[in-house]
């Protein structure tokens, strides 16, 4: 079997990684950061490059493309940590696309693969606690379609974002509806999250809603399920690059005249680092392939890459800065944001303990073996 990269994929990591290179370097990262944790500018430029239509099919608009083209790209996107959400345009891609009748996929794929429309998926509720199955938010049938009110928190670029999916109770069930931001009866409060980027507490006041399934809870489970893969990818490539700059700073760092990479208990510590880091490559790895696995099997595997992401994201950006000395707390080294990073992306989705619980429940088949 190989499991190599093809040219063409090679080519669009090639691509994603002279962007990050030429276009997002730490300096206008700040920039943005300043300005609100949101550039639509930059998202414009990733659209210019066709990666927002990666997951959308040709006849679409899109690339016809997939999960391991998206990996690659966000892999780049996570060594330069940009803040711009275009997993985003990848999980309200395959939401849509698999879920979604006609009439929405024909009204939003074109829009999203082109980056005219930025959609967000706005799930997270408090009370849930990364539960799926819990959802206060409800919808009602009226004249014209639907209506939808609930508070949707922590959403991605909310109140810059053209439209959300949203997960809502109808008739006792839970359904999946597109609310338009501008729509009446939405609102949004922004700020910044402790990585920098942008997101949103969305209020929906008996906002007018498109049904995209009747079938909410598979579709919402598919859709949290592409979220973790691109989460895993883009810790992947922020772990990479963070290990890289821990590494060159050791080399310059020098006590007692040396430079402390020769210190052979600081040089285990980095070994520790990148042997996490390939745990979680090939995790990542793992997901990415897993998501057009039949549900119960992509589910367990996705959990399982959480878990090991987890983990590995933690102890990465801890050993990092600790390796930094303090250096790797201050704000204008790069490698504090790193950190920040990793620790958000730890928590995407369903933190650590959340999906170890999860793993733990679907080994019930094979549990007492040796009984």
């Amino acid at each position: 079997m190989d499991f190599d990269f093809s040219d063409d994929q090679q080519q669009l990591r090639d691509a994603v990684a002279r962007w990050v290179e030429k276009s997002y370097g730490f300096e206008r990262r700040k920039q943005i950061v300043n300005a609100g944790g949101f550039d639509r500018a930059v998202y414009d430029e990733l659209a210019g490059l066709g990666l927002t239509g990666i997951y959308v099919g040709e006849d679409h608009g899109g690339l016809g493309m997939g999960p391991v083209e998206a990996m690659v790209v966000l892999e780049e996107l996570g060594r330069g940590i940009a803040l711009e959400p275009l997993a985003q345009a990848f999980v309200a891609s395959a939401v849509i696309g698999a879920h979604g009748g006609s009439e929405v996929k024909n009204a939003w794929l074109p829009k999203i693969a082109s980056g005219q429309a930025l959609v967000a998926l706005a799930h997270q509720e408090r009370k849930a606690r990364y539960r799926l199955d819990v959802c206060e938010a409800k919808a009602a049938i009226t004249g014209s379609g639907y209506a939808v009110t609930g508070l949707k928190n922590i959403v991605p670029a909310g109140d810059q974002a053209d439209a959300f999916i949203v997960p809502a109770v109808l008739d006792g069930k839970l359904a999946l509806f597109l609310v338009e931001r501008t729509a009446k009866g939405v609102s949004a409060r922004g700020y910044l999250t402790q990585d920098e980027a942008r997101a949103a507490d969305v209020k929906l006041d008996s906002a007018p809603a498109f049904l995209i399934t009747a079938n909410g809870l598979d579709a919402l489970t598919y859709a949290v399920d592409v979220g973790i893969a691109c989460a895993c990818a883009e810790g992947v490539g922020a772990m990479d690059r963070f290990l890289a700059m821990t590494v060159q700073y050791m080399n310059q760092r020098k006590q007692f005249g040396v430079p402390i990479a020769s210190f052979q208990a600081l040089r285990h510590r980095v070994a520790d680092m990148k042997m996490q880091l390939e745990l979680a490559r090939g995790m990542s790895y793992y997901a990415t392939l897993k998501l057009n696995a039949p549900a119960a099997e992509r589910r367990q595997a996705l959990s399982r890459a959480k878990v090991q992401l987890g983990q590995s994201m933690r102890y990465v950006g801890q050993q990092g800065v600790q390796l930094h000395g303090g250096i790797g707390v201050t704000d204008e080294y790069a490698g504090s944001h790193y950190f920040k990073r990793l620790t958000q992306l730890e928590m995407a989705y369903g933190d650590t303990m959340h999906h170890l619980g999860e793993v733990s429940q679907r080994m019930t088949a094979s549990a007492g073996v040796f009984a």
